[in-house]
């Protein structure tokens, strides 16, 4: 027995590891051979206050008994086969009862199930009444299960006492490991849950900035909350077009994080406060901070940078006023935010035709107080780039992150205001997709809509993008090109006329300096516009990598051109150059 310490199953140990963090000691054992790895790891240290019951159902009534009278949670472990089947008369008594109960269903590989496996049986769902929550731990092969798992202990954990408390399922995969020589714990991720009722940590030291994702409308209490967090604590708010924040501390960050070559434009992050929901803005949720505050009523653990420390399950404007101290006036962060942008800005270069100089262009020209409604992927990243007016709201459809419904939401929103402006920008599959809209006869003269029609999905066709791999090849099927008229020049026209729009289009900078004016104009109508575009995915391409390349060092010009005499020596190649130039980067 001396020689025997703990599995070595990463996801056992991480479990035990955060067992003991929690301070979760008292656990009731059924005997069987797939928990051995766990049981036979827990006997060993004498941390845990063991007890064994042969008979499951006896075992998880014992647990409420023992829950109700020393007020700690209970774990109850048992093997596969039907002993779990036998927790569910107590689990389902734990759960009227909000017992804290822990039932930890040790399982051989879940993909076994249905292949009539002795002793596998599916545990993927339980009778509603029976836990607050189920969670399952794979097998960790690499990093991204250990971060997995570490989540979901931590969600299972902290569910025991969420909202008054019940009980909890992890469904606990084993290889049968026999190897217990670990003789030391991993020193596993804790995440807390922060309410009004808690006790708050100590703000740290460092760097502050706030991370918003697409947000509801804010209201003036709550932007005057988080500027005031922001005056205190010497931060930054980092937002896109989708966050709504238009408080003193804003900064639209994808064209800094978009910089391949300078990334220490900005400084490390200590702590980063997470608010909003799902973010268009990817170059941003590529941020590096040591720790991740997430501030949501939901209370949800939403760790979308994995370095998730806190969730507070509370309103915005609580914790920002709790965390607003005297101190104010240090602005110096800020600043350099936007030094940062406007030497990147100063840096683009004359851009080609695209989605991305059409939202240069626009983007400022915007009427004061209209609304606008950018579509999914391209056209979000390119306005993201761009500083709109404070007094203009900008949405899009980044929930569900899908091109079908982008034109409807503008329509549907432009009901609410007929006397306000609604833009809307559509790439072509986006537009297309979603044109039965505009058919609509509440249609009001308040909307506008650009139609950039490139003729593909051109994020397909972008420098950087995997499928770019394919060359022409990925027009066919993965970029969808060749749809619609093929950028027919009369199909939009005459659709959007016959339905009582005004058509104007474009296809070069020139046709488009003539003709965006009537786009912006101040005035409502008495006919919507729509506004079609013509743009080529070449050019698209270009301008992205123009954009995200604005500020080269010496030594990365070095390395362009080396490249560029490379491609002339093999003919042009763009491939082989490409390939050439991040092996002589790397």
């Amino acid at each position: 027995m001396n020689d025997l310490h703990y599995t070595n199953e990463r996801q056992i140990l991480i479990l035990i590891s955060l067992l003991k963090a929690y301070g979760i000691r008292k656990i009731i054992a059924s005997p069987g051979a797939t928990n051995v790895t766990f049981i036979g790891s827990v006997q060993q240290d004498d941390f845990f206050e063991i007890y064994s019951c042969v008979d499951e159902r006896s075992a998880a009534y014992m647990a409420c008994g023992l829950a109700i009278e020393c007020g700690e949670p209970i774990v109850l472990t048992c093997t596969g086969a039907t002993s779990s089947r036998n927790y569910l008369p107590g689990l389902t008594e734990a759960y009227y009862r909000k017992l804290p109960i822990l039932a930890i269903t040790s399982t051989q590989l879940t993909e076994r199930v249905g292949h009539l496996i002795a002793q596998v049986i599916d545990r993927s769902t339980a009778p509603n009444d029976t836990t607050q929550l189920s969670v399952y731990l794979p097998i960790i092969k690499d990093e991204n299960d250990v971060w997995i798992s570490q989540l979901r202990i931590n969600q299972a954990l902290l569910a025991l006492k969420r909202h008054g408390g019940g009980p909890v399922h992890i469904n606990l995969e084993t290889s049968y490991s026999c190897d217990f020589s670990i003789k030391q714990l991993p020193k596993a991720h804790v995440i807390n849950r922060i309410t009004v009722h808690d006790e708050f940590p100590t703000f740290p030291d460092g760097n502050v900035a706030v991370f918003v994702g697409s947000h509801k409308i804010w209201t003036k209490e709550e932007t005057e909350a988080l500027d005031r967090f922001c005056s205190s604590h010497n931060a930054v708010v980092f937002c896109d077009h989708t966050s709504g924040y238009k408080g003193k501390y804003r900064f639209l960050s994808a064209l800094v994080k978009a910089q391949y070559y300078n990334q220490p434009l900005l400084p490390k992050i200590e702590t980063l406060i997470h608010i909003g929901e799902v973010s268009g803005d990817y170059y941003t949720l590529g941020i590096s901070a040591n720790q991740i505050w997430r501030v949501s009523e939901d209370g949800e653990l939403r760790d979308t940078f994995k370095k998730l420390h806190y969730v507070f399950e509370m309103p915005e404007k609580v914790f920002f006023s709790h965390y607003t101290t005297s101190k104010a006036g240090d602005d110096s962060f800020l600043n350099l935010c936007k030094k940062a942008y406007d030497k990147t800005y100063n840096h683009i270069p004359d851009l080609p035709f695209s989605n991305i100089w059409i939202a240069q262009q626009l983007a400022p020209r915007l009427p004061e107080y209209s609304v606008i409604h950018l579509g999914i992927l391209n056209t979000l990243r390119s306005w993201n780039f761009f500083e709109i007016p404070t007094s203009v709201l900008s949405y899009s459809n980044v929930g569900g992150f899908g091109i079908d419904g982008g034109m409807s939401s503008l329509i549907g929103a432009s009901l609410a205001n007929p006397n306000k402006l609604y833009f809307g920008i559509l790439g072509d599959l986006a537009f297309f997709y979603d044109m039965n809209v505009i058919g609509n006869h509440n249609v009001g003269h308040n909307v506008r809509i650009m139609l950039v029609n490139n003729g593909r999905g051109t994020e397909f066709r972008n420098y950087n993008h995997m499928a770019n791999m394919f060359g022409n090849d990925a027009d066919t099927f993965i970029a969808a090109a060749g749809h619609n008229g093929n950028k027919s020049k009369s199909l939009v026209k005459h659709y959007a006329e016959d339905l009582g729009f005004e058509y104007i289009s474009a296809s070069s900078k020139e046709e488009f300096n003539i003709v965006y004016s009537k786009f912006l104009q101040t005035e409502i109508t008495n006919k919507p516009i729509l506004f079609e575009v013509f743009t080529d995915s070449r050019d698209e391409s270009d301008a992205l990598q123009a954009v995200s390349t604005c500020l080269k060092s010496a030594k990365n010009e070095l390395y362009e051109k080396m490249v560029d005499t490379t491609k002339k020596m093999l003919g042009g190649s763009s491939k082989t150059a490409s390939a050439i130039y991040h092996k002589l980067k790397s």
